[in-house]
């Protein structure tokens, strides 16, 4: 019994260092998760950062060509065909700006089609204002998508939104 006495602090020593390393450990790994969650949330906040910068581009070009066209449709020589020309030009520059940013392919496709659609009506072929619209739309909902995936878009917060 007299190597009990002697063996068993040893034991319980040894013991409480394997308990001290493995809770080490465990909790190396518990920040290590946290250390990755935040990164995640960061890359996801300069990815919207980046993608609404963009987006708010391509929406302010493609208002101004809505805006020319609708004029240039009225009669009114508002605006000159260089001068729109060139809106069409730096809207085509902000939906690369786009496809650049985003990560989803219908973000890329929406914003294409209302791109190309812009640029039918900006050179004079039919484009009616509700298939705009409907563009529009479904160019919005595809960036809500692409900044906050996994996140319905309700009624009430597009409303609140405007």
């Amino acid at each position: 019994m007299g190597s009990w006495g002697t063996l068993g602090p040893a034991l319980l020593s040894l013991v409480g260092v394997v308990l001290g390393a493995g809770g080490s450990f465990f909790g190396q790994y518990l920040m290590s998760r946290a250390s990755s969650r935040q990164v995640d949330v960061q890359e996801s906040a300069a990815h919207r950062a980046e993608l609404k910068d963009a987006v708010l581009k391509f929406l302010s070009i493609a208002s101004q060509v809505e805006k020319a066209t609708a004029a240039r449709s009225q009669s009114v020589e508002t605006a000159s065909a260089p001068a729109l020309d060139q809106l069409v030009d730096d809207l085509w520059l902000a939906q690369k700006g786009i496809d650049l940013a985003a990560r989803s392919e219908p973000l890329r496709g929406a914003t294409y089609r209302y791109a190309a659609s812009l640029t039918a009506a900006a050179r004079g072929e039919v484009a009616e204002a509700s298939a705009l619209g409907r563009l529009q739309a479904q160019f919005m909902d595809a960036a809500y998508d692409d900044m906050w995936p996994r996140q319905r878009r309700t009624a009430e917060a597009s409303i609140t939104a405007q």
